[in-house]
């Protein structure tokens, strides 16, 4: 059997995760997802492809994260005409993130071009627009979770669920040629387990090979259960002193994970009752997908759901859309709640909110997400005196505070527990022969790879573009 897998993009990197499968007849893309970081690489790694999209079969898609999905419009455009597969929450939720995507691309070609304009410097085009981005989930078929299905002569696949983001996926490829037959598993990203709203994660049996994420690979998070009385004690702390809590958010699953949390502690009177605004468009429109797709939620929310108990609609909290009303909230002094994408600071309304907030010392900055190296997030979690806003210096008198435990990503217990259940054998009498670190910076995946050697396993850490023949 002559089966290659090339790392494309999340390799030794957070971002951009892409990989393709290649058999003797047929070439499948795992994800397509974008690259973030600075202007200069975003555009040069999004539009260099080392491969022909056009010949590509398939694709699997695992969840709707730009870093995971993002790149689809462009591949299309460079030629990409196959089916792509994932659920029918995934199918939604990225065509809400993509054209969203576009939009975000589009601004930032106008602003940085009128800048080239003025320095007689060449002037830059999108990756693509929104109307493009609008039309790329046409070509997506949505699949049902343990739903095995072939999407070519010699492969099937099927989709279980990662637990984390609504509509993940684990890949399962069970690729087969006349002799024998090769199972790949893809767990890029993991969820936790006992994460409100989601499932817990479902390990696959009997694999091969797993392709697996490697974000939190040295590192241990709290209990999910410390993210609520964490995020208690800093509202409290915050509105005592007369300000706002500034709350950068990823608008997929992390928003709809704090609105969760705030309604529990508004419930039992945990936190005053202060005005909680979730000022992002798409954050309002994903919140609402999450009450269609109530079949890919735990039972515990589906029942809440089910006896009139919305976790997503407390009194005082309130939806923006309109960019009037996200700046009427630059002149309001009452202590309030504003959470805002994006979750990297590097774009979207939370810019606004920093610049207009940072440098008081009554105003807390609340970090929920993970934040990538060379990002606006990463230099106030770092606590940097001076940021830079749109170009402008900034001091960083606000407080900081960090809770890790919010993270969708498996630490690295959850991660060793995840590679432990894929490893008895199946009644073929599979052993898992390899595992793939991708998706983390290089010393998260190292201290992964070296607890995984010390156990006896085989693990490899590729390089981007690096192609592995497996056996």
């Amino acid at each position: 059997m002559s089966v290659k897998i090339k790392f494309l993009g999340g390799a030794k990197t957070v971002t951009g995760s892409s990989h393709l499968i290649t058999t003797g007849s047929t070439e499948i893309l795992l994800d397509g997802g974008l690259f973030q970081g600075h202007r200069d690489a975003f555009y040069e790694i999004n539009t260099t492809f080392h491969y022909n999209p056009r010949t590509i079969n398939a694709m699997v898609l695992s969840h709707a994260h730009i870093d995971h999905c993002g790149n689809i419009p462009n591949l299309i455009k460079r030629g990409l005409r196959c089916k792509i597969y994932t659920t029918s929450a995934t199918k939604d939720l990225a065509d809400l993130m993509l054209v969203d995507s576009g939009k975000i691309q589009e601004e930032d070609v106008r602003y940085v071009n009128k800048i080239n304009r003025r320095m007689n410097l060449p002037l830059r085009k999108a990756l693509y627009t929104a109307k493009e981005a609008s039309r790329a989930t046409k070509i997506f078929r949505s699949i049902s979770y343990n739903q095995k299905f072939c999407i070519a002569k010699d492969v099937s696949a099927t989709i279980l669920d990662a637990g984390h983001i609504l509509g993940s996926g684990v890949i399962v490829l069970d690729i087969k040629d006349a002799e024998q037959t090769l199972r790949l598993g893809y767990a890029v990203d993991l969820g936790r387990k006992n994460l409100p709203l989601l499932n817990d994660p479902v390990i696959p049996q009997g694999l091969d090979y797993l392709i697996m994420e490697s974000t939190y690979g040295g590192r241990m998070h709290r209990p999910i259960e410390e993210a609520q009385s964490k995020l208690r004690e800093a509202i409290s702390r915050a509105v005592k002193r007369g300000g706002k809590v500034i709350i950068p958010s990823f608008t997929l699953e992390r928003t709809q994970e704090v609105i969760y949390f705030l309604n529990e502690l508004l419930k039992e009177k945990l936190i005053p009752s202060v005005p909680i605004y979730v000022d992002s468009p798409l954050a309002t429109n994903i919140t609402d997908l999450f009450k269609f797709h109530l079949d890919f939620l735990n039972e515990k929310t589906r029942q809440a759901f089910s006896r009139g108990d919305n976790p997503f609609e407390l009194l005082n909290l309130r939806f923006i859309r309109e960019q009037k009303e996200s700046k009427a909230l630059n002149t309001d002094k009452r202590p309030m709640i504003i959470i805002a994408g994006s979750g990297m600071c590097e774009s979207g309304r939370v810019l606004h909110h920093l610049q207009n907030n940072i440098e008081d010392s009554r105003n807390m900055i609340l970090v929920v997400g993970y934040m990538a190296k060379d990002t606006l997030g990463r230099r106030v979690v770092e606590k940097i005196p001076f940021v830079r806003i749109f170009g402008v210096e900034y001091e960083l008198n606000a407080e900081v505070v960090v809770i890790n435990a919010f993270s969708g990503h498996a630490d690295q217990s959850e991660l060793l527990e995840f590679v432990s259940g894929c490893l008895p054998a199946d009644r073929q009498g599979r052993q898992l022969k390899r595992i793939f670190l991708v998706h983390g910076e290089p010393e998260q995946s190292l201290a992964l790879s070296g607890i995984l050697t010390q156990k006896g396993l085989d693990v490899h850490i590729p390089d981007k573009d690096e192609e592995v023949l497996l056996n």
